[in-house]
């Protein structure tokens, strides 16, 4: 958890983990006090934070939820500075946040240079193993969604997220916006799933005008329920594509938004291979090392590549998802390739080999591809 370089780590993240068992299993080592910032008893305790706050400097103090209480932040700081002062420079508090809008902005304020952010994603495929693949794309991430005793409660947890999230949680993180309309927006994005973005489309699309249409995109991407992936722009030798690509993050939470509930149903959708395209970017990025930016690469002639990985060195790894356990290349891919001259390459495919396709470019399983990327540096 990395609780030995900071004062403060700030856990960020949709995921509905039950985060007070997560709470535990960290704390519980290190001798943690867990406080849910929803539960009125908790909140009481807090009534005068530092008073409370002071007589635990000890321990590492998890709080559940921080950014229902901003207020927070200012007495934060000050004691992490006491702790400071007496040697204590690493694991005084856990902040946990099921968002990263307000959360960022405040601790920004307050806790400046005495912070690591981690982001908490759903599962991955390296997390829940090669053989539950295919439930976890078609399920998605989140715990009670993944481990669901069948699909009809899956899909139903799902379908409660949203309705929940949309009419309580997102409230919080800006202007009122009506649930439903964010909720037919965001399933607009699920039906354009890796499709760049063209915001007039989306606009007209709910009958909005283009500006509350980018703020709608902004605020799912904010709240990390929207990856927005950039074009790659270095090469000004060509006429590239600058619009970016938007995904649902969470596979489960796309299909529950297209109203998907089973396998069979997935299989027979249009959206079947944008949503495995979109599944397989997560679970690359997940097992990236944070250093790693991620792209996708598109030019006016056709040369293309879904992902583009690099490092801070220069190196690039170019990356084709194809959902056949027989993935050919097209001639946009070796284009994009000799205009980018990655390092490695690879197609990444829904089989359970690794073989060579071509000179210098390999077929992938998602579960290898990501085991091979969380030991890279």
């Amino acid at each position: 958890m990395e609780l030995q370089h900071a004062p403060a780590v700030v856990l960020l993240g949709p995921r509905q983990v039950g985060k007070t068992t997560l709470a535990l299993e960290v704390g519980e080592p290190l001798g943690a006090l867990y406080l849910d910032l929803e539960s009125e008893a908790d909140l009481a305790k807090l009534r005068e934070p530092e008073l409370y706050l002071t007589r635990h400097l000890d321990r590492l103090v998890i709080l559940d939820e921080v950014h229902r209480v901003p207020g927070l932040f200012p007495v934060l700081r000050g004691l992490i500075d006491r702790g400071r002062r007496s040697g204590r420079k690493a694991g005084l508090y856990l902040l946990l946040g099921s968002a990263s809008l307000d959360l960022l902005e405040q601790s920004g304020e307050s806790l400046a240079g005495r912070t690591s952010y981690l982001e908490l994603a759903p599962f991955s495929v390296l997390e829940v193993g090669t053989g539950e693949q295919d439930r976890l794309w078609l399920r998605g991430g989140f715990p009670e969604s993944f481990l669901a005793p069948g699909d009809p409660r899956s899909l139903r947890w799902r379908q409660d997220f949203i309705r929940t999230y949309l009419e309580r949680d997102v409230a919080q993180f800006g202007p009122r916006i009506p649930a439903e309309t964010l909720r037919r927006f965001w399933g607009m994005l699920a039906h354009h799933q890796g499709q760049t973005l063209n915001v007039a489309q989306l606009a007209r699309g709910l009958g909005i005008d283009v500006r509350t249409a980018s703020r709608y995109v902004d605020l799912l991407v904010d709240l990390l329920l929207v990856r927005r992936l950039p074009a790659w722009h270095a090469n000004h030798g060509k006429r590239l594509v600058k619009s970016p690509k938007l995904y649902v993050r969470d596979s489960g939470i796309a299909h529950a938004l297209l109203g998907i509930g089973d396998t069979e149903a997935l299989l027979s959708h249009p959206v079947l291979g944008a949503s495995w395209e979109g599944f397989a970017i997560e679970n690359v990025l997940v097992s990236a090392p944070r250093e790693v930016e991620a792209y996708f690469y598109r030019t006016s002639a056709g040369a293309e590549v879904d992902l583009l990985l690099a490092w801070p060195d220069g190196r690039r790894w170019a990356i084709e998802i194809k959902r056949s356990l027989a993935p050919k290349l097209e001639k946009g891919f070796y284009s994009a390739c000799a205009d980018l001259e990655p390092e490695r390459r690879f197609v990444v495919y829904p089989g359970t080999e690794r073989f060579p396709v071509a000179t210098d470019v390999e077929a992938i399983p998602l579960a290898e591809l990501a085991t091979v990327l969380a030991g890279a540096t």
